[in-house]
């Protein structure tokens, strides 16, 4: 089973790769920084099938009895909307907006419905205008102008204030990104040149984007040091506190738990594959139709419907 840990190193360096990056922040960011700080709890959420062993992305705050609109409540939308296909879209603005009500006062919530209506209306038009043929590809004059478009785009729905507040960070990772890229694509530079432009870009990022650019690294070095420590002999204890140390207790104690499930897998696994050996050498003389029955007997026995899908890696 690909774990959630196991899922956020190999996202991570899957993002280093520079136009991965681009085409990732133009859609939607994830703070990478807090997927070590807010790893999943128990308190899981099942709106449809695929949000199985998911929390909520976002928290939807207010201010007195207003609402504060900011990020958070942008993602606390996108994390819903991800159910499109598996609930139709008015079913999924229903659920958010009981969510809504359930966390905040009613003017607020009130105020969070009309965002939530504006926001559902953005990202239809969006989804229009990135059919255009102009804006397909992967050149560095497509990107620029599906930015361009997208940022447009908002100024209808949105004020300058909630622009800034839902989207600011976004644009500035969107817009260096860019910068970067074009940098790199630039047949005129070498590479002295080019280097010295991304210094330049360097020394003039927002602390806040520094970090977010920075957390990925963070995450696989931390990996690379519970490796390292456990090839070392470092018992459980010293995994935890290193952690605790690098991030905070409540995400080493996740991280830990993290760990037994993955081991709790693999053991799992070896079951399953002992198991399956022994079966097939006692079927020898059965048809492969009769087999493939005692096989699916075990798989069910072991897995439930969403893990089988992934036994095929370990076939």
């Amino acid at each position: 089973m690909k774990t959630i840990k196991t899922a956020v190193i190999c996202a991570v360096a899957l993002s280093i790769l520079l136009t991965a990056a681009i085409f990732y922040s133009l859609s939607s960011h994830q703070d990478a920084g807090a997927l070590v700080k807010n790893l999943p709890n128990k308190d899981m959420f099942s709106f449809v099938k695929s949000m199985e062993g998911t929390i909520p992305d976002g928290q939807v705050q207010q201010v007195n009895d207003d609402l504060r609109v900011d990020v958070a409540l942008r993602q606390m939308f996108d994390y819903y909307l991800t159910a499109t296909g598996e609930k139709s879209l008015p079913e999924i603005r229903k659920e958010i907006e009981k969510e809504l009500e359930k966390t905040l006062s009613p003017r607020a919530a009130s105020q969070a419905k009309q965002v939530l209506a504006r926001y559902i209306a953005y990202k239809q038009e969006l989804a229009e205008i990135e059919k255009k043929p102009g804006l397909a590809g992967n050149a560095l004059s497509a990107i620029k102008l599906r930015l361009a478009s997208m940022q447009e785009l908002r100024l209808r729905f949105f004020s300058e204030k909630e622009n800034l507040a839902m989207f600011g960070f976004d644009d500035a990772y969107d817009t260096d990104a860019v910068a970067r890229f074009e940098i790199s694509e630039d047949k005129s530079l070498n590479q002295v040149q080019k280097e010295k432009k991304l210094l330049a870009l360097d020394a003039a990022m927002p602390a806040a984007l520094r970090e977010e650019k920075e957390a990925p690294y963070k995450v696989i070095r931390l990996e690379e040091n519970v490796t390292k420590m456990r090839a070392q002999g470092a018992s459980d204890d010293d995994i935890y506190r290193m952690r605790a140390a690098s991030t905070t207790p409540e995400a080493a104690a996740r991280l830990a738990g993290l760990d037994r499930e993955e081991i709790e897998w693999k053991n799992r696994i070896a079951t399953y594959r002992q198991e399956k050996s022994r079966l097939l050498a006692s079927l020898k003389g059965n048809s492969e139709q009769e087999q493939l029955a005692a096989i699916q007997l075990i798989r069910d026995q072991g897995f439930n419907s969403s893990e089988q899908k992934r036994l095929g890696a370990y076939e």
